[in-house]
């Protein structure tokens, strides 16, 4: 980005000073009429993408003067590369996934909003199952290369092996869930929601390993958008991080509970299980309420662990923290909600 950044206090008392006034709410920024198409992961949204829809169906996007369309799209993956192809102006897209794409392509993208804690776990239906095991098996992934490849590189390499060892299948989450119930595959990457739909159609499941059991400094997905884009029209992007914040923080709050679980069964989750689910998320800060979740060593840590694995691919500069990064955004954002306290 060039120029100075302006912050969203200082916008709000130039349009004041204007005449412009404010619209939707007494905290809101002046819309520039920029509509902003925000791409999560999953068709139906994997877990960590209700946050979005959980700020659309509350109004918060427009609460903040925001024109907002939340797009379910495949995979974290497919939803990055529509970013870079300008289909769509945000996605929450796999950390390690922007990392390789930046530093081996230099893709005009940077992060304004991170998920470091992840919730990928090698799962099987064979209750025996050990890390070993899966050598030579399908193993349920989102995508070669995806965010659950990545996961599944880390937890199986625990265990002497490599992905060369295992056989990917390309799989939407939900068909992973249904191949493992109907016993074609025995093996998946899965979120921790995941399990409970299993286990209701009479499936127990065994918990191989944990992403976090392998590796304490992974770094889940963060919201990417263009950095070009980005400047050009600021004010849309902090409106609607100020919407997934406030979202995070409905979301932390246990009296929003039940009408979590309303939202998330309409995208074909038991309102129940959704509730049990999230009291695991929010136990593990899964949606930052506080900080952008952006941490420098966890972010530095998966450039690292991208490059012993080859994610980066030899003669590559990989990115820097610096470059990967904008806490700005995050910053009048927080100045944006506040302004409604």
């Amino acid at each position: 980005m060039t120029g100075k950044a302006v912050s969203a206090s200082a916008l709000v008392v130039a349009f004041a000073l204007a005449g412009g006034g404010l619209l939707a709410s007494s905290h809101a920024l002046k819309a520039d009429g920029t509509k902003l198409v925000f791409a999560v992961a999953g068709v139906p949204p994997i877990f960590a993408s209700l946050i979005a829809h959980v700020a659309e169906q509350e109004g918060m996007f427009k609460k903040f003067g925001g024109d907002v369309e939340v797009k379910d799209l495949e995979s974290g993956t497919t939803a990055a590369r529509a970013v870079i192809s300008g289909d769509v102006d945000i996605s929450l897209s796999p950390s390690p996934l922007i990392v390789n794409q930046i530093s081996n392509a230099d893709v005009d993208l940077v992060g304004i909003y991170g998920l470091p804690n992840p919730s990928f776990l090698l799962a099987s239906t064979d209750l025996k199952a050990t890390c070993r095991d899966v050598a030579g098996q399908p193993v349920g992934v989102d995508a070669i290369g995806g965010a659950r490849a990545n996961a599944l590189a880390q937890i199986i390499a625990t265990c002497g092996l490599k992905l060369g060892d295992v056989r990917q299948v390309a799989l939407p989450s939900t068909a992973t869930q249904q191949s493992m119930i109907a016993d074609v595959i025995k093996f998946g990457v899965l979120h921790f929601d995941e399990i409970p739909v299993i286990e209701a159609q009479g499936k127990p499941v065994k918990v191989v390993l944990t992403l976090n059991d392998v590796n304490k400094d992974g770094h889940f997905a963060m919201l990417v958008v263009r950095r070009t884009h980005l400047a050009a029209h600021r004010d849309a992007y902090v409106q609607a991080l100020a919407a997934i914040v406030t979202a995070a923080r409905f979301m932390a709050d246990p009296k929003n509970a039940d009408r979590f679980g309303e939202i998330a069964a309409r995208f074909g989750r038991s309102a129940e299980q959704s509730k049990v689910a999230l009291k695991r998320f929010v136990a593990i800060n899964y949606w930052p309420t506080s900080d952008d979740g952006l941490d420098r060593g966890k972010l530095e840590a998966v450039i690292a662990a991208q490059v012993k694995a080859g994610g980066i691919r030899p003669g590559k500069q990989p990115v820097s923290y610096d470059r990967l990064i904008d806490h700005t955004v995050w910053q009048n954002a927080a100045e944006l909600i506040g302004k409604g306290s």
